[in-house]
């Protein structure tokens, strides 16, 4: 897969589908990678007639990890930004969605459809606050405005998704475990769970690249960037927020302030869908973006 550097880093991400077409970003999720973006999902997309490009944020994935960073104290830096004052991080959502506009400068894309699921659907939407002038439509999916007055996850969910799990090199096994049963815990109940996919997934993501400190750097910058509310009035593109009605993680609560925060955005709740992507939504959130990358007004 293809590499390019912006903003002093290096991107990993490819493509799919006709390259003259209009672009949709695909943004990943808190310390996943972009193969969470299945090819299966992909092609479907491009065969709506888009070219999908997905890519791994930075510090997780084959782009650029931030090792030499310190462990970020949250505490801390909850405390500070519910004050109003700056954390100390190495980095906010804000770089993460210049990441995103660096790569598509990279690519000579002037303007594209906009798509992030859970961590990606806030830099998606901040991509569309900040820079209107480059989004064409925006799908926000199983995310949320960072408002703190949202339900929050159960006890039970945050201990098992912030348990230090072990190391694969050392407990392959109990690793493999660890991600199953989180990945359960957050399904919907309205689709079928397949441990063995899930299985699988876990294996080809730690061969592929393995960076636990990434995900504490991205909850850090979650925290750090805050309420992005008062940003979302700017969004100009057609919108979309798509969100599960069993997320246990992610309240669909949150779905629906994302959706009242953006001016004419529509409000797609999927019965039984969790914090997961089930394969059987496929083709159905495919059209879904493609529908919504329809209603953008083109330039005459």
């Amino acid at each position: 897969m293809p590499k390019t550097t912006v903003n002093e880093i290096e991107i990993e991400y490819d493509s799919f589908g006709n390259s003259e077409a209009e672009a949709v970003l695909l943004i990943s999720g808190l310390g996943t990678q972009m193969t969470r973006w299945s090819e299966t999902f992909c092609r479907l997309l491009a065969e709506q007639g888009l070219r999908v490009i997905r890519f791994d944020n930075r510090d997780v994935g084959l782009s650029t990890h931030f090792d030499s960073a310190s462990m970020p104290d949250l505490a801390a830096i909850s405390d500070a930004a519910s004050v109003g004052v700056a954390p100390n991080v190495p980095y906010t959502l804000f770089d993460m969605a210049n990441d995103a506009l660096g790569l598509l400068d990279s690519l000579q894309i002037q303007r594209a459809h906009v798509v992030g699921r859970s961590m990606g659907g806030m830099i998606a939407q901040l991509l569309a606050s900040e820079h209107p002038e480059r989004v064409l439509s925006l799908v926000s999916m199983m995310s949320s405005t960072g408002n703190r007055e949202l339900p929050q996850a159960s006890p039970a969910v945050m201990a098992l998704m912030t348990s230090p799990a072990p190391h694969p090199l050392k407990d392959e096994k109990g690793y493999l475990a660890h991600c199953v049963a989180f990945s359960k815990m957050i399904a919907g109940r309205g689709y079928p769970f397949d441990e063995s996919a899930q299985r699988e997934q876990a294996l080809a993501e730690v061969q592929r690249a393995y960076n636990p400190g990434g995900f504490w750097r991205h909850i850090a910058a979650i925290a750090a960037t805050g309420d992005l509310r008062s940003r979302l009035a700017k969004v100009s593109a057609p919108a979309l927020v798509i969100h599960g009605s069993d997320d246990p993680l992610v309240s669909s609560e949150a779905g629906k302030d994302t959706a009242a925060n953006i001016r004419g955005a529509k409000l797609l709740i999927i019965d039984g869908m969790g914090h997961d992507f089930p394969p059987a939504l496929f083709g159905f959130v495919a059209g879904a973006i493609a529908d919504n990358a329809r209603r953008t007004v083109k330039p005459v």
